[in-house]
């Protein structure tokens, strides 16, 4: 009898952090892929997505985040190019100024209309469904 092996997404947690003085935070990765992304990361074992969002804010950005709602949930295979992630995207709120940790070289504040570039993962397309969101009301379409 064989074995057979399971490959399963890994599942993750992403903070699109509204500031209170405007704006939302992107930090720059220190690692691959390069880029731009918004503050996020791995679930860890025995964590919820909502404890490991507000973990990841801390270490990426120093801030003390208040999740205020479940935005959506991205599961495309290829959405990151190391493996098969799926993230439930959380938006949040804070108040400070953003400061870049852990594996974060910056976090800073960007509008709509100043995005940064590159931005590494899905994200632009995240952050595109977010604004959309923001000006309509109307979140994504599975």
């Amino acid at each position: 009898m064989s074995r057979e092996r399971f490959r399963n997404p890994l599942p993750t947690a992403d903070i699109i952090i509204e500031l209170a003085a405007g704006g939302i935070v992107l930090v720059e990765r220190r690692n691959e892929p390069l880029g731009w992304a918004i503050p996020g990361g791995f679930i860890d074992y025995g964590e919820s997505a909502e404890a490991a969002a507000v973990r990841e804010a801390k270490e990426e950005t120093s801030l003390d985040v208040e999740l205020v709602e479940q935005f959506y949930v991205y599961s495309a295979p290829d959405r990151d190019p190391r493996h098969h992630t799926i993230t439930v995207v959380f938006i949040a709120r804070a108040s400070g100024t953003p400061c870049g940790a852990d594996d974060a070289l910056r976090a800073e504040a960007f509008c709509e209309d100043d995005l940064p570039e590159p931005i590494a993962f899905d994200h632009a397309k995240v952050l595109d469904d977010y604004f959309t969101y923001r000006r309509t009301g109307s979140r994504p379409v599975p």
